[in-house]
């Protein structure tokens, strides 16, 4: 059929090109990735446990990072076992309803993420501005309110742009790049992709901007509390309790933002594509280092894990 004079073809499958600039460095790119995958899992897995196990962290701040590490195996998985695939491959495959799939997985997580990291920071500012009612706020029913609207949330949003996308039609089958993205999968698209650009910005607001503007507020009323603080050992350790989330959205956002505003075309893409695997693969193995790192409670769960388990 024909779309605006242009040949389409009703594509049932796409290939996915990966980085065929990387082909001769197949096996080392391939371990690399597995390596990092591996740990990113294991890491998370043991945060996890460590959550709903330890009697040291059964606060709501652990309880939002057992979440957080949940959506971090969520994201790297949606991705990664299939690029997998791709290096090994020099390229693979896909089923269109996979390609479809893999997206609703990926964009439902990154937009959890989002959320979660809201929750997280209202949570702060809840235990740093307003102590004494800490505790009968932030109760369990509205913790798991806060995760189930999380989840939920993205998902139906992340849907809707599934929907659009399974309208389109496509003109050609090659992904150049390493996952089935939105940008890549409109690249390909022969119809007019205008109300898709617009829709895909109209979604964005509720997800990423008013939670990024939530956690802005957040953090205002946390460092002026901070500020009001008489001394200066009490400053470093009320800032200490919120520090370790403070620098998890830096680097989420920040590396999201870099992804989604580069130009993907010409020799911007592969920066772009590589700025995205290190978003996919970075970001989730981060996570629990950073707060393993820069939280005692942890590492001495840690520890007795440990300890049980030699």
């Amino acid at each position: 059929m024909k779309v605006d004079g242009v040949n389409s073809t009703a594509f049932t499958e796409f290939f996915i090109l990966g980085f065929p600039e990387l082909n001769d460095y197949k096996l080392t790119f391939f371990s690399i990735i597995l390596l990092l995958y591996s740990m990113t899992i294991c890491e998370n897995f043991l945060i996890i446990s460590l959550v709903f196990t330890s009697q040291r962290l059964q606060s709501p701040m652990y309880f939002f990072l057992g979440h957080l590490a949940l959506s971090d195996i969520f994201l790297i998985t949606s991705v990664v076992p299939k690029f997998l695939e791709v290096i090994i491959r020099e390229g693979s495959i896909i089923p269109y309803v996979d390609c479809l799939a893999q997206f609703e997985l990926y964009g439902g997580v990154v937009c959890t993420e989002c959320y979660l990291l809201s929750a997280m920071s209202y949570d702060r500012y809840l235990a740093i501005c307003k102590p004494l009612h800490y505790i009968s706020i932030m109760s369990v029913k509205l913790r798991y309110s806060l995760i189930f609207t999380s989840w939920v949330l993205s998902f139906i949003i992340v849907s809707i742009s599934v929907t659009l996308l399974a309208q389109l039609d496509y003109c050609a089958p090659n992904i150049n790049y390493f996952f089935c993205d939105f940008a890549p999968l409109i690249e390909l698209s022969c119809s007019d992709t205008t109300g898709m650009s617009i829709n895909m910005t109209l979604l964005s607001v509720p997800v990423i901007l008013i939670n990024f503007i939530c956690i802005m507020i957040s953090y205002a009323y946390i460092f002026h509390t901070i500020f009001g603080i008489s001394t200066t050992s009490g400053r470093q350790k009320t800032f200490f309790t919120c520090s370790s989330h403070l620098v998890v959205v830096a680097i989420y956002y920040v590396s999201m933002f870099v992804v989604y505003t580069l130009p993907d075309r010409g020799y911007l893409l592969s920066i772009n594509k590589f700025i995205s695997l290190v978003f996919i693969v970075l970001t989730p193995l981060l996570n629990p280092i950073i707060y393993s790192l820069r939280n005692k409670e942890i590492q001495a769960s840690v520890m007795k894990y440990m300890r049980v388990s030699g």
